[in-house]
């Protein structure tokens, strides 16, 4: 038999299956993959691929295989059979090596319905003539002699397309991909898929240990050489197949060397968007579609991106004009446009009336809709959460605003909420910053809105409103440190005019007050100050001194309380909740003699020193203990620690082993055993408590 002349021979049942499963694989796209009609990379790691050619009824089915051998020469082979299909493009346009995404992805080709209604398996091919569908090509050394495949040899650089090794008279088993040991008849650089038993001329081979997205040797030769090409087909080919394999980056850098051949080529352009999209990169990704229908304005694939594109970038109105572009539009995508679309005038509505509730409420639901990296929405979402006065968790919202590179000119001239989208964030970031006092970060971005959309009237007052707070504020932390309380009172005031919610100004003239011995007014302040932010620790800390100066000390204890939690170190704090907590003790009339702040805990030694220790007044916790028991050591500093938290409580501590009087009194067998006493009485007993047990227990009987 002469090179490049082919036998064809019935191919084994079993095999043809599994081959079938390859096809309908290969055939099922998944979300945004790359355009392309016919893939034929000629790489000795290419796995078989279908593609129709024709328009009419006797269309051909055309199944090619690629191979290669690291010694010599190689062989590849073409079948072709009748098959009654019809191919059919979608996107009207003619771009050979494009890659299909949205929902025709997921739909088997002309000629999978057309052996669907014969009662076919998709992606299985019968023929009635004396050829077969399927043949392997293979050839070693100088020679190209090609015979029916053995069951248990491989083609030399072939994949063996299923995922599966078939054995005559075996069912096919799923193995996982291991690179061929390049020995027998493997070619070197070739994938097995799955460890391969050994068994006539099949050498034993087992993994590699490698998994996940890995360029296999085959593949990398196949990039070099593709970007070593100057063919941009071949190039767009090879990134299609590096796009498949989810080498999205390698993908990339070929694209790139397709358009620097072929600058031209919208598909080539629309491909490097898709790369693009799963590398996050939205921006570019729009750029590139824009340019592909700049090039061929009828590109429906193209368009179909765009407007997906633009949907989860929350620009409905360009999502609107590219869906009915090229093509028709697909009804699942639709209605997700149609669902952002309503939410997000939903969400101006409410904005407009002042009910943040309800804005957060709809931006949360267009971003579930389809706009998840909408910039515009993350920030509507913050300036919600800071009216609602969620100073914090609007904080945090900010970092969550997706940041891309500049947008097109397309994207950026259109208006959200009344303002050009690229000016909305900072906006919001402008009020957020403003709102945590980092007032020089507030007028950066007020000053960067106001370039932005200079013509926008809410930016201009806002931006003016910041500037004239940033100066009130910064006026009076002058007067302040220069002694001038009532300046500084007033000038603090003038701040509030342009930014009634300020928590940082209502503070701030609240110390200015303090220091007036304005009392009662100073408290007032706080309290507008923690309506805005609840956790404002200075507003907190200066609530509770004018509340003491007023001999209001439950209300003093209450908010020292608060920040012995938000503060569990601060030792000014703990001291100025022990003064808190004697002089409400002594308001209420209770004892409050022996009382000290601070101090460690007290070791106990005899009977008597214990029983004095726990009659004194107030609540005593007593910790049995043995010094080398290793439960006790894990929870003695945590003891140590309580000490500091709740200066009003006396610790103590007794070994059990070198005060055995004392353990036998109390009846202890089991140690780390706590007993709280308050003024004398056992009021709680516990066994091995875990800290948050024990700590629970001690704030509770503190008071």
């Amino acid at each position: 038999m002469s090179d490049g002349n082919i036998a064809r021979k019935p191919y084994p049942e079993n095999v043809s299956d599994a081959l079938s499963d390859r096809f309908q694989n290969a055939l099922s796209c998944e979300n945004n993959k790359p355009d392309f009609k016919e893939l034929d990379l000629g790489s000795p790691v290419s796995p078989l691929r279908t593609h129709l050619r024709g328009g009419g009824p006797s269309s051909t089915l055309i199944t090619t295989t690629s191979s290669s051998s690291s010694s010599s020469g190689s062989v590849s082979g073409k079948t072709v059979a009748n098959a009654a299909a019809v191919a059919k493009r979608s996107d009207g346009g003619s771009h050979s090596g494009e890659l299909s995404a949205g929902s025709s992805e997921g739909s088997p080709t002309a000629a999978e319905s057309a052996r669907s209604a014969r009662g076919l398996r998709p992606g299985h091919l019968r023929s009635n003539s004396a050829g077969t569908p399927l043949i392997y090509s293979g050839g070693s050394g100088g020679s190209s002699s090609v015979n029916s495949p053995n069951a248990v040899c491989l083609p030399t650089g072939n994949i063996c397309p299923s995922g599966k090794i078939g054995k005559t008279g075996m069912a096919c088993r799923a193995r996982s991909d291991v690179l061929g040991s390049g020995t027998g008849n493997y070619g070197h650089g070739s994938i097995m898929r799955g460890p391969v038993k050994s068994g006539g001329d099949a050498p034993a081979t087992g993994p590699t240990g490698v998994t996940g997205n890995i360029q296999f040797a085959g593949e990398s030769v196949m990039v070099r050489r593709a970007m070593a090409s100057s063919d941009p087909e071949e190039v767009k080919r090879a990134g299609n197949e590096q796009y498949k394999r989810g080498h999205f980056a390698e993908a990339l850098c070929l694209y790139d060397r397709a358009i620097a051949i072929s600058p031209d080529n919208a598909a080539c352009r629309s491909n490097r968007a898709a790369a693009l999209i799963a590398l996050g990169r939205l921006a570019e990704a729009v750029r590139e579609c824009e340019e592909a229908v700049r090039l061929d304005p009828g590109y429906g694939r193209a368009h179909q991106r765009l407007a997906s594109l633009h949907l989860r970038l929350g620009l409905v109105e360009n999502a609107r004009r590219h869906v009915f572009m090229g093509q028709k539009p697909d009804g699942g995508e639709l209605q997700k446009l149609q669902a952002v679309e309503r939410h997000l005038s939903r969400c101006a509505d409410a904005r407009k009336i002042g009910d943040w509730k309800s804005t957060l409420r709809e931006g949360d639901a267009a971003i579930a809709a389809g706009a998840d990296s909408c910039p515009q929405l993350f920030a509507s979402r913050a300036e919600s959460l800071l009216k609602l006065h969620q100073l914090e968790e609007a904080d945090s919202a900010l970092l969550s605003i997706p940041k891309f590179e500049q947008f097109p000119p397309s994207c950026t001239q259109i208006k959200f909420f009344g303002m050009l989208c690229d000016s909305y964030p900072f906006f919001v970031r402008a009020q957020v910053e403003m709102a945590f006092g980092r007032f020089e970060n507030a007028v950066a971005a007020a000053e960067k809105a106001g370039q932005i959309d200079p013509r926008n009237i809410e930016v201009a007052v806002m931006l003016n409103n910041v500037r004239s707070v940033a100066r009130a504020r910064a006026r009076g932390n002058d007067l302040f440190n220069s002694g001038k309380f009532a300046e500084a009172c007033v000038a603090y005031g003038e701040g509030l005019k342009f930014d009634p919610s300020n928590p940082v100004l209502y503070c701030n003239r609240a110390a200015c007050r303090s220091k007036l011995g304005q009392w009662e007014r100073s408290v007032e302040d706080c309290n507008e100050a923690l309506r805005i932010q609840p956790n404002y620790t200075k507003a907190l800390l200066r609530r509770a001194a004018s509340n003491g100066k007023l001999e209001r000390w439950a209300d003093s204890v209450r908010d020292y309380e608060i920040l012995r939690k938000e503060l569990p170190g601060d030792k000014e704090v703990a001291e100025a909740l022990f003064h808190a907590q004697v002089a409400l003790k002594k308001s209420r009339g209770e004892e409050v003699y022996n009382m000290k702040f601070g101090g460690e805990v007290e070791e106990i030694s005899d009977i008597d020193q214990f029983r004095a220790a726990i009659s004194s007044p107030g609540v005593s916790v007593v910790h049995f203990m043995v010094a080398s028991n290793q439960q006790c050591e894990q929870i003695s500093p945590f003891v140590d620690m309580l000490c500091v938290r709740y200066p009003s409580v006396n610790f103590l501590k007794v070994d059990v082993n070198e005060s055995p009087a004392v353990a036998k009194v109390e009846n202890v067998r089991i140690v780390p055993t706590f007993k709280i006493y308050k003024s004398g009485t056992r009021v709680k007993e516990m066994i091995c408590p875990s800290p948050q047990v024990l700590e629970y227990s001690v704030r509770h009987y503190s008071f």
